[in-house]
């Protein structure tokens, strides 16, 4: 009995399917889709000052998260890295002060934590050994190399901090 039910409901689901894919343009964008884009094309093309932005949402929160990111590193009092900028700055400060124009951000200070301690700390958050999901979800795509490039780059900012002044 329960098949059979299956089998109907499976066959009104490929019906249904097949229904709005034989009515088409609608539901995919097609012809409609099309109608908006020429209302749109000739809205700018008669001069009027409205602008279509054909960027997607997401291409949008990208260029903004971009933008914010280099002007982050750019703050900074001393050269960091790219990877550094894009990974760490936004919790741990451009600096690894663990602030950013006076205010504490979400990330603890690096700034005067040794190499091998970053390093520890960089291994113990990949591997779930310290519970932190944002941690994690940053490093996973990371290897041991990069952990020694970062830790040894953090493990330097108190160095370039009294160089600098």
């Amino acid at each position: 009995m329960k098949n059979i039910i299956v089998g109907i409901l499976t066959v009104v689901v490929l019906g249904l399917m097949v229904f709005t894919f034989q009515r088409g343009s609608a539901f995919q964008g097609g012809e409609a889709g099309k109608i908006v884009e020429d209302i749109a094309g000739r809205t700018a093309d008669a001069g009027n000052t409205q602008k279509v932005d054909k960027k997607s949402d997401r291409e949008k929160e990208e260029e903004k998260l971009n933008a914010l990111r280099e002007k982050a590193g750019n703050i900074a009092a001393f050269k960091v890295s790219k990877a550094y900028k894009s990974k760490c700055a936004s919790c741990h400060g451009v600096n690894g002060s663990g602030e950013q124009n006076g205010k504490k951000l979400m990330g603890p200070r690096l700034m005067g934590k040794s190499q091998s301690e970053i390093y520890k700390n960089l291994v113990d958050f990949k591997t779930g050994k310290v519970e932190n999901s944002v941690m994690r979800g940053l490093l996973l795509g990371l290897n041991d190399n990069d952990f020694k490039k970062f830790s040894k780059e953090i493990g330097e900012f108190q160095a370039r901090a009294k160089a600098q002044k």
